[in-house]
C-alpha cells in the first residue's frame, strides 16, 4: 500500500490549484490522462501537457511540451507512467524544483517517494485528483 499524506494535506494542495505538469499526456479521449487533464482545466488549474511524441501539438487547447524541464516553473507534477518508469520522473521533478509529485492510480514507487520526501516534496501515490476532488468535497 502506498504511503500518502493525510486527506487534509491533499485537499489543501488541490484547493491551492497548483500549476500542473502532466507527464504522459495523451490526445486520445479514451486515455485517463486525457480526461484528468480536462477535469483539472475545468477546475481552474493551469495544466502543461508533457509528451515528447506530441510536442508542439495542442491537447484541450494547451500546447504540449517535449520534456518536464520545458514545463517549468514546476509546482505539481502529475505522472501518468508505469510504476517502473515513475521514479525517474519523480527524481527529475525534484531536481527541477517541483513542490509536489502525484503518481496516478496503480502507480507506486516507494523508493522514489522516499527520495522526494527527503527533499521536501509532497508525494501522492496510487490516487487520481479527479477522484480525490469530489471525494474530499472540494468545489
Amino acid at each position: 500500500m502506498a504511503s500518502n499524506p493525510r486527506d487534509s494535506e491533499i485537499a489543501a494542495l488541490l484547493r491551492r490549484r497548483p500549476r500542473v505538469a502532466l507527464v504522459g499526456a495523451s490526445d486520445k479521449p479514451a486515455r485517463a490522462s486525457h480526461g484528468v487533464m480536462r477535469f483539472l482545466l475545468d477546475q481552474g488549474f493551469v495544466v502543461v501537457p508533457v509528451n515528447p511524441v506530441l510536442a508542439g501539438r495542442d491537447i484541450h487547447g494547451q500546447r504540449v511540451v517535449a520534456a518536464l524541464s520545458e514545463a517549468a516553473p514546476l509546482d505539481l507534477v502529475d505522472v501518468f507512467r508505469r510504476s517502473e518508469e515513475a521514479g525517474a520522473v519523480v527524481d527529475e521533478a525534484v531536481a527541477l524544483g517541483a513542490r509536489a509529485a502525484w503518481l496516478q492510480l496503480g502507480v507506486v514507487d516507494e523508493a522514489a517517494a522516499d527520495r522526494a520526501r527527503a527533499a521536501g516534496v509532497m508525494v501522492i501515490q496510487d490516487r487520481c485528483p479527479a477522484i480525490e476532488w469530489p471525494r474530499l468535497g472540494l468545489e
